[in-house]
This record gives C-alpha cells, sequence and structure tokens, in this order.
C-alpha cells in the first residue's frame, strides 16, 4: 500500500504531479526512464517477453474483424428503432425506466469513425454517435479488443440545456484506462443537462443497445458509474437488469441477469437523492442563516429550499463573491475580519463540508437545486430540516432558534426518491471503490449502499474497497486497472475480491501505471447518520422499497420529466 496522497500527490520520482484539478481524471504519471508498452496486447507481449505486434499489422486485422462483426450484427440483431427494454417486476412498460423519464431505444444514426483521444489514437478506434432522443455518445474499441464493454456513467449531473457532445469525449479519455486494459468503451453525455437519474440510466442504456446494434453482443458487459454516475449505473442494474437469461457468464452458476455481468462504482453517491443532498440543504440553510445574502434583505425574498428563483440571473461569479463578502473563504486567514471568520468557523463546524469545497458545495445548494425545484418539479419542494438540530457553533441555540425551517412536499419528495432512490435489488456483482477523504461525495455513502443491499438479501452482490486518498473526479489509473479485473474475475471465474486481495492485487498494475496504491482493506465507514443530519426515518434503509417503487409506478406522471 501507498502512502497517503495529499490533495495535490507527488510521483514516485518525487517530481509534482500534473494538474488533476485541470484534467479532473484518473492520475497518470510515468517512471523515469521507463517507457510503457502501448496496448493491453503489447504490454501482455513486454510481460512475457515477447515482441510486440505493430499498430498497423492490428489494426488491418481488427477493420477486417470489426466489418464482419457488424455485417453480421446488423443482418441479426432486430430493430430498435421503437424498442423499449422490458419493464422490472411489477413497473409497467410506459414506465421503464420510469413514468415521466422516457423510454429507452437505440434510433438515431450509427455512429462514425472519429479521433480518439491523444492518449488512445496509437491504440484504439473511436466513434462519436447520437442517439434518437439527442444524446451524444463516444466509443473506444481497442486494437486489441478483449471482447467486453464498459459502459460508462458520467457524474455530475450540468447544467446545460442540450447534450453537450464533448462531455462523453472527455469521459472517454479520463477513462482512457479501460480501453488500454483491451475492455471497448461507451458513454453518453445524456440528453441535456440538469438532474433526472432514470433519464440518464435511459440514455446510458441506449448506448449500449447502440454499441450493440452496430457493433455486435460483446461477451460481458460491465457498468461503470463516477459520482452522481454512481447512483445511475445503481439505478440501470435495478430497472434494465431484473430479467433472467440462460446465456450466463461463467461463476454465475448459468444465470445471467438482463445484459449487465457486473459493475464498478467509484466515489459512487449512493446514498440516493432523498437523502444524498441533505447535507447541501442544511449548508444553504444555514449559510443563510450567518451570511443573508443569499438573498440580501434588500432583494426580493425566497426559501433556501429554492436555490434561486426560477427567473434569477445570479451567476457562479456572483455567488462566489458572496460567499467571500461573508466569510472571506478566497482569503489568507490574516487576511480576514474577525467577523468573517468567525461565520467561516461556524459554517464549517455546523455543516462539516470541508473548507477547500466549500464553494463548490454552496454553489450546488444554488444552482442545482433551482434546477431539481423548477425544471424538474414545477417548483414544488422536495427538501426538509425539519427535526434537525445543528450543532457546533458558537452559540448552537440562537442558530436552531433563528435558521430557516421547511418541509417537503409529499408528492415532490416522492417524485425525487422514486426517480434516484435504491431499493438494493441487484443480481449480478458490484464492486466499490471510494476514496475516504473523498470531499464531495462522502465516504459514507458507502454505509447507506451496503445497508441497503442487506435490507434487500443482495449484500453477498457487494464487495466495497477503500483508498486513503482526498481525490472525488480521479482516483489513483492503478486502482481503476485494478478494480476492473477483479470485477472482471468474479464475473468470469466465480472469485469474489476481498479488501485485502484488492489491495495486494494492485501493486502488479502499479507496475505498468506507476501512479500507486493506496487501498485500506481494514477500513469500514461510519454509518450515512453520521456524516448528514437524519431526518424522521432517515436512519432506515432502503429510502425506497420495492414495494414503494411498485406502488408509485403505478401514478401517472411519477417521477422527473426528461
Amino acid at each position: 500500500m501507498g502512502r497517503r496522497p495529499s490533495s495535490t500527490p507527488s510521483r514516485p520520482d518525487g517530481a509534482a504531479a500534473p494538474d488533476e484539478a485541470a484534467a479532473g481524471g484518473a492520475r497518470r504519471y510515468e517512471r523515469p526512464g521507463v517507457r510503457r508498452p502501448r496496448g493491453p496486447a503489447a504490454r501482455l507481449a513486454a510481460r512475457a517477453g515477447l515482441p510486440s505486434v505493430s499498430s498497423r499489422r492490428r489494426r488491418t486485422a481488427w477493420a477486417a474483424v470489426l466489418t464482419g462483426t457488424v455485417a453480421a450484427s446488423l443482418l441479426a440483431a432486430p430493430s430498435f428503432s421503437s424498442a423499449t427494454p422490458a419493464a422490472p417486476s411489477g413497473v409497467s412498460s410506459d414506465s421503464a425506466p420510469g413514468g415521466s423519464s422516457g423510454g429507452s431505444s437505440t434510433g438515431g444514426s450509427s455512429a462514425e469513425a472519429a479521433d480518439c483521444p491523444d492518449g488512445l489514437k496509437a491504440a484504439a478506434t473511436c466513434y462519436a454517435g447520437r442517439d434518437h432522443n439527442g444524446a451524444y455518445y463516444t466509443v473506444a474499441i481497442p486494437d486489441e479488443w478483449n471482447r467486453s464493454l464498459v459502459v460508462h456513467a458520467h457524474g455530475g449531473p450540468g447544467l446545460g440545456d442540450g447534450s453537450d457532445p464533448e462531455r462523453s469525449v472527455g469521459d472517454l479519455e479520463r477513462w482512457s484506462v479501460m480501453v488500454e486494459e483491451g475492455y471497448a468503451w461507451v458513454g453518453s453525455s445524456y440528453r441535456r443537462g440538469g438532474y433526472g437519474t432514470r433519464m440518464a440510466a435511459a440514455d446510458t442504456e441506449n448506448v449500449r443497445r447502440a454499441f450493440v446494434a452496430q457493433f455486435g453482443e460483446p461477451r460481458r458487459t460491465y457498468l461503470h458509474g463516477q459520482s452522481w454516475g454512481g447512483n445511475v449505473a445503481a439505478k440501470i442494474l435495478e430497472t434494465y437488469g431484473s430479467s433472467r437469461s440462460a446465456d450466463a457468464a461463467p461463476g454465475t452458476r448459468g444465470v445471467r441477469s438482463g445484459p449487465y455481468d457486473g459493475a464498478l462504482m467509484t466515489n459512487g453517491l449512493l446514498a440516493g437523492g432523498s437523502r444524498g443532498y441533505d447535507f447541501r440543504v442544511d449548508l444553504r440553510a444555514v449559510y443563510q442563516f450567518y451570511c443573508q445574502n443569499l438573498p440580501r434583505p434588500s432583494e426580493p425574498q425566497y426559501p433556501v429550499w429554492q436555490g434561486l428563483p426560477a427567473d434569477s440571473d445570479l451567476t457562479t461569479g456572483e455567488v462566489n463573491a458572496r460567499l467571500q463578502e461573508c466569510t472571506g473563504h478566497s482569503s489568507p486567514p490574516a487576511e480576514r475580519t474577525a467577523e468573517q471568520q468567525r461565520k467561516l468557523t461556524d459554517i464549517l463546524a455546523v455543516t462539516g463540508v470541508p473548507e477547500h469545497e466549500l464553494a463548490s458545495h454552496l454553489r450546488f445548494s444554488v444552482f442545482t437545486f433551482r434546477d431539481v425545484v423548477h425544471n424538474r418539479l414545477d417548483g414544488r419542494n422536495p427538501f426538509s430540516n425539519k427535526g434537525v438540530r445543528y450543532s457546533g457553533s458558537r452559540d448552537d441555540a440562537a442558530l436552531n432558534a433563528g435558521v430557516e425551517r421547511f418541509s417537503a412536499d409529499r408528492s415532490a419528495a416522492r417524485d425525487l426518491a422514486w426517480d434516484s432512490d435504491l431499493t438494493g435489488r441487484v443480481d449480478v456483482p458490484v464492486l466499490t471503490l471510494h476514496a475516504i477523504d473523498d470531499p464531495t461525495v462522502y465516504v459514507e455513502n458507502e454505509s447507506a449502499y451496503r445497508a441497503t443491499l442487506r435490507a434487500a438479501h443482495r449484500g453477498h452482490r457487494l464487495v466495497q474497497s477503500f483508498t486513503r486518498e482526498s481525490e472525488h473526479s480521479g482516483l489513483s489509473t492503478a486502482e481503476y486497472a485494478n478494480s476492473v479485473a477483479a470485477l472482471d474475475s468474479w464475473v468470469r471465474e466465480g472469485r469474489r475480491p476481498t479488501p485485502r486481495s484488492l489491495a495486494a492485487s494492485c501493486a502488479r498494475f502499479d507496475e505498468e501505471y506507476g501512479t500507486g496504491c493506496f487501498h485500506d482493506p481494514t477500513y469500514r465507514p461510519a454509518p450515512y447518520s453520521s456524516r448528514v443530519n437524519a431526518r424522521p426515518g432517515g436512519h432506515r434503509w432502503p429510502a425506497m422499497t420495492s414495494a414503494q417503487e411498485r406502488r408509485w409506478s403505478k401514478i401517472e406522471g411519477i417521477g422527473i420529466a426528461p
């Protein structure tokens, strides 16, 4: 196990690491004097001491294989132009992926050849397409494809109006380690920005179907969800993974559950939407108590659960400026006034938000809450701080007496829960990887997910691993490669990994990637309620039972509109 990294980790040779915040992805370092073989087959050949086949010869051979595969798949595959996945047991077909979230089908046009990110140009062929809902997507197929596919669900959500074609391209660049390890990769940009877990799940399932229709059925298909994408991936397993078929992979005792063979969630928001944002609800209320500038007394008043009024033109820069005005957040401590320091200290102590992420969490509670309330729930309030007692300030009595209190609209809370909460009913192996000091999605989300699967009698399908890292958007590249390999072995051979086996096997991948292995096999996260103030009933998991999901699915217009 490597040393615990700082917020700006060092390379093995002690040199400064690349700017992760700018890249936003997995850390990549090169060992001095060592040139890592390009492509999975080249690295395997290097391990065995064999000569590597040239990239040109690999491309020529693989192009012939792809041509035959595509032709065969187009002849054999059914038309998906109007297909909708089978609904989960007890859920009507017009509500799969759910109610108002829209159906899933391929449609759109076939993906066309596109440039790969620089790191993959010599090792893969890339494609770009757009599905029938307008969601852009990107495909990468390595020169030596192991015939398995990784379907990626990205985090966020972003707040743009339409689908951003650069999003899936950037995700491929960030997670190119999957392609380097021999897996084909496909990821959706989603049809629009803004909140909608089932919408994102449908768009992700769409790109899997599009891949199959154009390139053929892979031997195995794995989901990878990062951050909010972990919530999306978990929802995909529950929504599209309930059908049973006999074409199982080895190690699953002759039964395969739906189109997915397993899932990897990294730094995933696995507490679901109805509870996963409660700490930001608290931050929004506590911030306003101390700062009184969102809104100012001189501005039109609105309840803080709205985030902002629908027609507000406040910018992120202005929110940052108001945070600075109140707390001196971006100034060195010596340059803050005594009042600014007192307010900042109280806000951090009460909410538990890491200081270096305070601005980011506050912006989420302003702009994403506005999207959820006004754009997705027709102005209804899904949030509550009723029954929450805030503590840790210089004067808790004054804080609890003066902080704004509000209760959720029952229909809004139901719609948000149905869209994003998890029942735990998964039928494939799930491996999670989470940074212990993740400042954005707290590691206690893993406790919530473990309790959710255990309550659904699926705890045996979950293995959780933790690393001594303090990043959210990107962990060690060696850890990603190790994790997907362990998941693959679990599915193919029935070898269930353990935190200790994951810590031990990571060293082999670190020899190739040189990014460090920071597993802590002894770590167990505390309960979710130890980090986030529980609302009434918030100690029980799952947040939404399967029975509730079936009952709510019969309500016309349930959920969040796509």
